[in-house]
């Protein structure tokens, strides 16, 4: 290890593979920018309360700016002899400025910096994954208005329940993704707060400022405890969770799709720019993505468990098992910034398949729940209704019959003398799903409603 990292408390540098063991370089290199910023902000303050003379302060400040652009450039190339990508900023300042670079750690630890690079790095990453967000649901609605027209059955247990409109199912995605973005927006309230100044645990004894660097940094607010704002990973373990509650969402829209274009239901297509092919079988036609996107759940899950688990027995304060944040961190992040680059572009290939969807809405006997409301309606007690329209369908399938439509008068007539057959024709889909008129139900007025809400919401949180 370089011997401006390696601290001369040691006779002896590092053993070649503990240093290679303890580098944080292969992934916390992205933070490079957001440590220069903090770094900037904290050399601002040192300078303005008169800890560091202005025109060393300077030097630095333009030096760190000049890697902070060999960075973004891709010409600055990490160290590894430095440990972590703190040590290469302040190495590569040293290269620039000499040993004037050693006045950038003054009343600062690598604990409430690299505290502060991933509240900057959360922060920014949380802005654009709302974003991506935003663009999912502008993809669903355009998927709802398409399907407006469409008819078919809901299911519960799998099983054909009762017949809806297909743009109240993904209406219905549109409000989980919508409890998403409230999500989203509640944690970006406690990751818009500044650890910086906390020192190592307890404050630094020399007279900083910390409410400049947080106004400087356009935080919120400040920690108010030092010993927290260096062991606090509440908000990294928070941004797992609801990646975790995002991706379930995903998955089990992802296993309709899955199912709905299979063979045995053929409700809808993937466009061919989100489908792949077998390396063997010449006629498939595979819904690769759609699986993918299912998953990448059970990776995202495990970072939530694996992070939780380093965290639950940590004394206070900082301990260097939380270098085990970060990793679990940029993988979901990046995994969900992948999700969202595909997702709506794969809801906007879909093509759907009315005829058969109206087909399966008729069969199935989707209509018997309204079939027992009728006889409820003439006077008989509902539960009486629901085991005689039971009794009726389980004698109806005995006879090859999949639905009340397919019935002629003299079966039903040798099976239900006490129904007048004349009730079936009021029991069509259209009529059943124009019935249920509620504000969140599946009647075309009801969903045309639901739809202008979504678009006045988007409108909105845009």
């Amino acid at each position: 290890m370089d011997e401006m990292a390696r601290s001369q408390r040691f006779e002896s540098q590092l053993d070649p593979a503990v240093e290679r063991f303890l580098s944080s370089l292969r992934f916390d290199w992205r933070l490079l920018g957001d440590d220069v910023e903090g770094s900037l902000a904290h050399v601002a303050m040192l300078r303005r309360q008169g800890i560091l003379p202005e025109d060393i302060a300077e030097r630095i400040q333009a030096a760190l700016q000049e890697i902070r652009r060999e960075w973004q450039a891709g010409t600055l190339e990490p160290k590894r002899a430095w440990e972590d990508v703190h040590m290469n900023v302040e190495g590569r300042l040293h290269e620039k400025i000499g040993p004037e670079a050693g006045y950038l750690h003054t009343a600062r630890s690598r604990n409430d910096q690299v505290a502060v690079d991933m509240h900057l790095y959360m922060r920014r990453e949380g802005a654009a994954l709302r974003q991506e967000l935003l663009e999912l649901l502008r993809a669903l609605l355009r998927t709802a208005e398409k399907s407006q027209g469409i008819i078919m059955p809901g299911y519960t247990h799998l099983q054909p329940a009762q017949p809806i409109l297909m743009a109240h199912y993904w209406l219905a995605y549109a409000a989980m993704f919508q409890r998403d973005v409230g999500r989203l927006d509640d944690w970006a309230r406690r990751v818009d707060v500044s650890p910086l100044g906390a020192g190592a645990l307890a404050g630094t004894p020399y007279p900083t400022n910390p409410d400049f660097t947080r106004q400087a940094l356009g935080f919120s607010a400040l920690y108010e405890n030092s010993l927290d704002a260096v062991s606090d990973r509440d908000f990294l373990l928070e941004f797992l969770a609801w990646a975790s509650l995002f991706m379930v969402h995903v998955s089990r829209l992802s296993e309709e799709l899955v199912l709905w274009s299979s063979q045995e239901f053929g409700y809808l297509t993937m466009g061919d720019r989100y489908s792949t092919g077998s390396s063997i079988m010449p006629q498939k036609k595979n819904p690769d993505v759609a699986e993918l996107l299912r998953g990448k759940s059970g990776r995202v899950f495990g970072h939530l468990m694996g992070l939780l688990t380093v965290m639950k027995g940590l004394p206070l304060a900082y301990h260097t098992d939380m270098q085990e944040d970060k990793e679990a961190v940029f993988d979901v992040v990046d995994t969900v910034h992948g999700v969202l680059s595909v997702l709506p572009g794969l809801l906007d290939s879909l093509t759907f398949h009315p005829d058969v969807t109206y087909q399966n809405a008729q069969q199935h006997y989707t209509n018997a729940t309204d079939l027992a409301d009728r006889l409820a309606q003439a006077g008989m007690p509902f539960r009486q209704a629901h085991h005689r329209v039971g009794r009726l369908v389980h004698d109806l399938y005995q006879r090859g019959y999949r639905g009340f439509h397919e019935v002629p008068r003299d079966v039903w007539n040798s099976v239900a003398q006490d129904i007048p057959y004349e009730w079936l024709q009021a029991l069509t889909p259209e009529q059943l799903i124009a019935a249920r008129q509620q504000p969140f139900a599946t009647a075309p007025e009801a969903v045309a409603r639901q739809l202008s809400a979504l678009r006045a919401w988007l409108s909105a949180n845009a």
